[in-house]
């Protein structure tokens, strides 16, 4: 009856430590594109964003630490990044623009507070 009951907690201890979520995937059929969720081992998001049809990064990207505040933001094209990113960390904001997957340019700007917090 023992080794029964350290079985049924073994089983039941491996269910649960497998069932957090790592991550979602769901098909926007409005927009054609494969919306991705990643999440932390504390179960707050780590990113969020979408993919095209290749499975390409394609569209807004998202990076949040592990307490939920927002990290990076941008956008990708095709798996290439482009366009304006931000980047925080600690109370500095760094604006990169991209082209062609390429850095064209850096500009530090200082931020007293992070602009978005994601409260999940």
């Amino acid at each position: 009856m023992r080794k029964i009951m350290y079985a049924v907690v073994f089983l039941l201890m491996t269910v649960y430590s497998y069932g957090q979520k790592e991550k979602e995937l769901s098909m926007n059929e409005d927009t054609g594109l494969i919306e991705a969720v990643y999440y932390h081992d504390n179960g707050v998001i780590s990113q969020q964003g979408t993919f095209n049809l290749d499975r390409k990064l394609h569209g807004e990207w998202i990076s949040y630490d592990d307490q939920g505040t927002i990290i990076a933001q941008g956008s990708y094209a095709n798996g290439l990044r482009t366009g304006t990113w931000l980047f925080w960390q600690n109370d500095a904001v760094k604006t990169v623009e991209y082209e062609n997957n390429t850095i064209a340019s850096i500009n530090g700007v200082k931020s007293a507070d992070r602009l978005v917090k994601n409260d999940q």
